[in-house]
């Protein structure tokens, strides 16, 4: 009788550990663009409520179009309709074209990751950028922190591990290396993305991993989702075609079998690629005299004086550091992440914050001048022009406020779309740009459009995230349509466009004023006349930086011409010479806007929260 007992307790064991696994995997929704994204995810939840053998639902990035507050609403309204456990992080389309500085996803969502257990499986996803600024993908340094801090609770363990994350874990995310060395310490499984739209069987450094398709229906007449199942070890993947109307919805036999074993990449020694510093061993006339590592992310430009260096960070921080050493002299928090490179005049510090708030700090000590609450985020820069600051934000307006004491000077109230950028001025108009494809000129006194100028394309090609160029009465704009346009600074009248060099928004000028820099998307500098009545090139350096598409502006200063890179290299050009000076890579991410100390030094910071100052020789 034990004996019989024992027999139906092992085989009742064994038959619910033989119970399958079943999870929806929803991707790249895109609600907000095309029209029919949020019909699609709405069939795709209606879809999901009628299978009652669905555990949960993991829904991988992108899921709205431009990361807007009505899109990622919708989006939320949607997904909650949701009768089963579903789980989502943002993807680069979330993060990158973000009005709300990359905050509203948490706020509206709840998290940007996740973490749970279901069944003898730990399943962890986290969301990547970039975050505001075009690049290739970024895990922000807040999500690899918070992924080691995951696997840290892991240590010991032998629990099976799913890892899913936007991008593929490949060359194509700046910091591949860093979440595929973390997760390595654990028995991760499989990995799961989203990001290319369409079905892939893909390899992680010999970790099983799988693209999923687009909810989106594409050219199709109705979109679609995989079901996952896990059952005896195995992980198979099925395309979904939801019901619509009286169509009985579809699922496709499997299209990927995945045997989940343990790897046993703790004992792995076969090598795989990691980013190269082998320039550094190139270029001897360029070292760095000190470095800083901040716990999250730097989206924006540093500046400094004498003694002090100010950058914003992702965590809501202004920071202060000593020029000399790096060591920290002050911080302030604001109440969201800052995106907006800080302003200096005199004892005065101004920046902007996501949380909808512009500051002036003193910059000795990093105490509060004055604030001015907007209501809404700001990812956009300050400029200080004569005791006057001028900011946009994404509320569609422009603000001139005064330097002394926050008040309000003027506020125009009809921009379109959303400010990124850092604005410009001359004696008579402020200049900048929106994601509502559309450049502005207001009189600087009174606030009143003077012109505005929009290239016609769609918002992605708007002159919003390059900043304007002004030289001998003309403005120069690269927009991502990948042309150049000069522009009548007192009219706006187009003096002349050109697409030949094919920069994307990238751009700066010369110390003289007599060219224009145009960083183009492969390898190449080119130096353009300002004063030419046509686009005239007047030379260029190949630098060999291979693709590039960040919007981090040239500098020239004491005739080197320095050129950020989306890979975390700063190039140096002589400008007597026209060659390449030196070159550093400080880290994979992006080179943010740098600031010259003078002759032979330079700040340097990037995206993944990398800080330098560099000291060159000529070579």
């Amino acid at each position: 009788m034990n004996r019989l007992l024992t027999f139906l307790l092992l085989a009742l064991a064994g038959s619910a550990f033989a119970q399958p696994i079943r999870f929806a995997f929803v991707t790249d929704t895109h609600v907000g663009a095309p029209e029919t994204a949020a019909e699609d995810l709405q069939r795709t939840v209606n879809d999901i409520n009628a299978q009652p053998a669905i555990d949960f639902v993991v829904v991988t990035g992108d899921i709205t179009d431009f990361g807007t507050e009505q899109e990622l609403t919708t989006a939320k309204r949607i997904l909650d309709g949701l009768t089963k456990k579903w789980y989502v992080f943002p993807g680069n389309h979330d993060t990158k074209w973000s009005e709300n500085g990359c905050n509203s996803f948490r706020k509206i969502f709840g998290s940007e990751h996740f973490s749970f257990d279901f069944g003898k499986y730990r399943f962890i996803g986290c969301g990547s950028g970039p975050n505001m600024r075009m690049s290739p993908g970024l895990v922000a340094r807040e999500d690899v922190l918070w992924l080691r801090s995951e696997v840290e609770k892991l240590k010991g363990s032998d629990r099976p591990v799913i890892f899913m994350n936007h991008y593929p874990l490949d060359e194509g995310l700046a910091n591949w290396y860093l979440l595929i060395d973390t997760i390595k310490k654990t028995n991760v499984q499989a990995t799961l993305c989203g990001h290319g739209h369409a079905n892939q069987a893909m390899d992680a450094e010999g970790i099983p991993a799988t693209m999923g398709r687009s909810n989106l229906r594409a050219k199709d007449t109705v979109g679609g989702y995989n079901l996952v199942t896990i059952q005896h070890d195995t992980l198979s993947f099925a395309v979904r075609t939801p019901t619509v109307g009286s169509v009985e919805g579809q699922t496709a036999a499997p299209w990927r079998t995945i045997l989940l074993k343990n790897h046993h990449f703790n004992q792995e020694s076969k090598p795989y690629p990691r980013p190269s510093y082998a320039v550094n061993e190139t270029y001897k006339n360029v070292r760095s005299v000190w470095e800083k590592q901040d716990s999250s992310d730097i989206g924006a430009g540093i500046l400094a004086d004498n003694k002090l260096c100010f950058y914003p960070n992702t965590n809501g921080q202004i920071v202060a550091l000593s020029v000399s050493d790096g060591s920290v002299n002050w911080r302030f928090s604001t109440g969201g992440k800052v995106y907006s490179t800080p302003a200096l005049q005199k004892n005065r510090l101004v920046v902007a914050s996501t949380d909808g708030t512009i500051y002036c700090l003193d910059k000795r000590n990093g105490k509060l001048n004055w604030k001015v609450e907007t209501g809404k985020p700001i990812v956009a820069s300050p400029l200080i022009n004569g005791n006057v600051v001028y900011i946009g934000s994404s509320e569609g307006k422009f603000r001139a406020l005064s330097l002394n004491d926050g008040a309000t000077q003027w506020t125009f109230g009809a921009v379109t779309g959303f400010v990124e950028s850092v604005p410009i001025a001359d004696k008579k108009n402020v200049y900048f740009g929106s994601w509502g494809s559309t450049l502005y000129a207001l009189d600087k006194k009174t606030g009143q459009p003077a012109w505005t100028w929009t290239n016609g394309k769609s918002r992605n090609f708007s002159p919003a995230a390059g900043t304007p160029v002004l030289t001998n009465g003309r403005i120069f704009i690269q927009t991502p349509d990948r042309t150049v346009t000069a522009l009548n600074a007192a009219t706006g009248q187009e003096i002349w466009k050109t697409n030949q060099h094919k920069g994307f928004e990238a751009s700066g000028l010369s110390e003289d004023g007599s060219l224009l820099y145009v960083k183009c998307m492969t390898d190449t500098l080119w130096a353009l006349s300002t004063r030419s009545d046509s686009p005239k090139p007047e030379w260029f350096v190949n630098c060999n930086y291979g693709s590039e598409i960040s919007p981090s502006p040239i500098l020239e200063h004491n005739g080197v011409v320095f050129v950020p890179t989306d890979d975390g290299v700063l190039y140096a050009i002589d400008r007597q010479s026209r060659r390449v000076s030196w070159a550093h890579k400080l880290s994979n991410a992006m080179v943010n806007r740098v600031w010259s100390l003078g002759k032979r030094d330079v700040l340097i910071t990037t995206m993944d929260g990398k800080l330098a100052r560099l000291r060159f020789t000529s070579n």
